[in-house]
């Protein structure tokens, strides 16, 4: 058993931990581990409390992978709902579909009586008006919020100092490999934006028979690159769960444009290895590392330059 996250996912690493030692299901125990972090208004990148996108929406997304099955569910640009994560997990369940967004996610959501939310708290509501007050025009105010959004997109990025999508993976006491992630993504963000963690493939992905990569930071960029299936894809040929992380930062040294150094990818394979590297990163990134017994333990993430 193995159980890899970020350190946004402190507050569930005892949960998810418990459960997978108690027998139970990877994908459960991904599940429940990532609930409380949504549900904590001090996390200010993941549920309830996080930052809200241009027009002072909360938009949250999330997303879960089995990686027996390969069947994922994840849901993009959700409001006005608590638990994107077991939204996501009901989308897998019930639905022939993958991923629903918008207002498709908040109908389903409601339909399979998930828990409704205000997650917009006054802290971030205050943040944002202030900078509404600080950057905009007179003209602008006035005619808010039907003026062009796309110039003020330039300020989509977290407003204070900020973390990171949670991203959990996990192995079980059977061998089953699962991932999960789950974010409110950039703070001031164009509405509608996706980043990464609701698109299996670039920001989560699992596979039973090889391991599991999951990643943080700018979505964009390892969206660009698929980073989490490449990641897998190069354990399938043979690499190391190393030797794959490496070979995906490679990977982007190849984008032009964008904040490609501002991205931190966490792997397992399926014989408790792991690799967690920070791109660019100054020594500050950490992680959480469990490995079937004791009890979980913080470690620095590798720093390694994109160039």
């Amino acid at each position: 058993m193995i159980l890899l996250t970020n350190n946004e996912g402190t507050l569930g690493v005892p949960t998810t931990a418990r459960l997978l030692t108690q027998g139970h299901a990877a994908l459960d125990a991904i599940e429940a581990g990532i609930r409380p972090i949504e549900a904590d208004p001090t996390v200010r990148t993941v549920g309830r409390g996080g930052w809200p996108n241009l027009l002072c929406e909360l938009e949250l997304d999330a997303c879960l992978m089995d990686g027996t099955t390969l069947r994922t569910g994840a849901v993009g640009a959700l409001k006005g709902y608590l638990h994107p994560v077991s939204v996501a997990r009901e989308i897998m369940r019930r639905l022939p579909h993958e991923l629903l967004v918008g207002e498709g996610a908040a109908r389903f959501a409601q339909e399979i009586g998930a828990t409704p939310a205000e997650n917009l708290i006054e802290d971030s509501r205050r943040v944002w008006r202030d900078w509404f007050d600080r950057t905009l025009t007179p003209a602008q105010k006035q005619a808010w919020p039907n003026i062009p959004l796309a110039e003020l997109c330039r300020h989509a990025i977290d407003p204070e100092k900020g973390r990171d999508t949670t991203v959990f993976l996990a192995q079980d006491k059977t061998g089953a490999v699962g991932s999960g992630t789950s974010t409110s993504g950039w703070g001031w963000k164009y509405p509608g934006r996706l980043g990464d963690s609701p698109i299996v493939g670039a920001g989560s992905y699992a596979d039973t028979r090889f391991g599991a990569a999951a990643c943080t930071g700018a979505g964009e960029m390892t969206i660009r690159c698929c980073t989490a299936r490449s990641i897998v894809l190069y354990m399938k040929k043979g690499a190391s769960v190393g030797e794959a992380v490496l070979e995906a930062v490679d990977d982007m040294r190849a984008l032009k444009t964008g904040l490609i150094s501002r991205v931190t990818i966490h792997a397992i394979d399926t014989r408790g290895n792991h690799k967690t590297v920070a791109v660019n990163g100054d020594g500050t990134n950490v992680y959480w590392l469990w490995e079937g017994a004791g009890d979980p333990r913080r470690c620095p993430a590798e720093a390694i330059p994109l160039r």
